[in-house]
């Protein structure tokens, strides 16, 4: 389970950030950052990717109402044109941007430190895991695009990214097949690329 030892290490007022969305074939890339109050830290944070949505739609009320959180997005046009790893970057950077106070170290969970960060920051591998300031922001990241692509899915229907959330699943293969592309699929991305 993530704990507090990675934010006690570096001290001060420490910004979990973790983005969602690199994988998809459609959608935009979305992260978050969050500062947990140390004082009120919701019972049960994990990686979001092990909790169930119910549970993360809970965590993630608890989260919003006790935390400084801040979401971000890069657009498929940012994907297209920077590569997916700079456009998850960018989204992070602008996660936190967006936070009310400025924070005195950013923990980010993966291998590297986005470039354009101006704050201290230490990358940690499967921080989501590790750490409870950046579990929380996978599961505030993980709820926003969701919600994202479940509101593309009505204006889309078809390909099934009210489940999928955009992933290359065989139903989605088959609808990319069947149906084409749409405007919110990453035609970089190799499957969408192949079928155009």
């Amino acid at each position: 389970m993530p704990d507090l030892d990675f934010e006690h290490q570096v001290g001060g007022r420490v910004a979990g950030v973790d983005e969602v969305g690199r994988g998809p074939l459609a959608g935009p890339v979305t992260a978050a950052a969050v500062v947990l109050d140390l004082a009120c830290i919701p019972e049960g944070l994990d990686d979001s990717k092990k909790l169930t949505m119910r549970r993360r739609e809970a965590l993630w009320l608890e989260i919003v109402a006790s935390a400084d959180v801040s979401v971000a997005h890069a657009s498929l046009d940012e994907i297209e044109q920077l590569n997916i790893l700079r456009a998850s970057h960018l989204a992070m950077e602008r996660a936190v941007a967006g936070l009310m106070c400025r924070p005195d170290h950013v923990l980010v969970d993966g291998t590297m430190v986005p470039r354009g960060l101006t704050i201290p920051a230490t990358p940690i591998v499967r921080g989501d895991g590790r750490s409870l300031s950046i579990a929380a922001a996978s599961i505030v990241a993980k709820i926003c695009r969701d919600r994202i692509m479940v509101d593309l899915a009505q204006q889309h229907p078809g390909y099934g990214w009210e489940t999928n959330m955009g992933y290359g699943s065989k139903s989605h293969m088959a609808a990319l097949r069947n149906l084409g592309p749409t405007p919110h699929h990453r035609r970089t991305f190799k499957p969408v690329h192949n079928m155009l």
